[in-house]
């Protein structure tokens, strides 16, 4: 699995889907400021990499998951992820708002989610866990069982972690922080100092100032 993480990585810095901006920070949703930013999305714009990244998520969910009924994917980031996996898989695909409409149906999961399934929560980036867990107890109150979630990269964030076990839910992902930084590291795209930093700012996102 190591080799997988340094490998996916090193695309993702390939595409230069990782940005480092210490002296203009990135505001999260959450609000928290970030000299750090992995943009995986743009995975999509690539055909060789889309296909790669739908494959080891794939791969993920037959060795891990495999009694899987249904893939679920969290709007907006996996949506398309999650609809690859699920095709490749032959299953059906249901995605997850993070609020219902406010019009129609008011539908909160989209597609046809039957009760009792066993279903695969996909998604693009974990990092502080909380809108991924929406979407888990947004099936679980559909009826139906989250056997497990998986992801393209997580920061692995402790309040994301310890979200996740509290939830008992089993997250498997293609890559993590440590990982990316190991590669920048090694490929020049990072410097020494920069790792002290954002090593920093991992530790206490929440109240990192640069």
């Amino acid at each position: 699995m190591d080799s997988l993480k340094k490998d996916f990585a090193q695309r993702l810095l390939s595409i230069k889907a990782i940005k480092l901006q210490p002296n203009d920070p990135f505001t999260w949703a959450s609000g928290w400021k970030s000299p750090f930013y992995c943009d995986n999305r743009k995975t999509l714009s690539y055909p060789a990499l889309r296909t790669y990244v739908k494959l080891e998520l794939t791969h993920a969910i037959l060795e891990h998951f495999p009694e899987a009924e249904v893939i679920a994917g969290v709007a907006t980031g996996a949506i398309p992820q999650g609809a690859l996996v699920a095709d490749a898989l032959g299953l059906p695909f249901v995605y997850i708002r993070n609020k219902p409409k406010d019009h129609g149906l008011e539908n909160l999961i989209e597609g046809e989610l039957p009760q009792g399934s066993k279903v695969v929560v996909v998604e693009d980036l974990i990092s502080t866990g909380g809108s991924s867990l929406k979407a888990v107890e947004a099936v679980r109150k559909s009826g139906s069982e989250v056997i497990g979630m998986v992801a393209s990269y997580t920061y692995g964030f402790p309040v994301a972690q310890k979200a996740f076990e509290d939830a008992q839910v089993r997250l498997i992902t293609l890559t993590d922080y440590e990982h990316v930084v190991a590669q920048a590291l090694e490929t020049g795209y990072i410097a020494e100092s920069d790792v002290a930093l954002l090593n920093g700012w991992r530790k206490d996102p929440a109240n990192w100032k640069k």
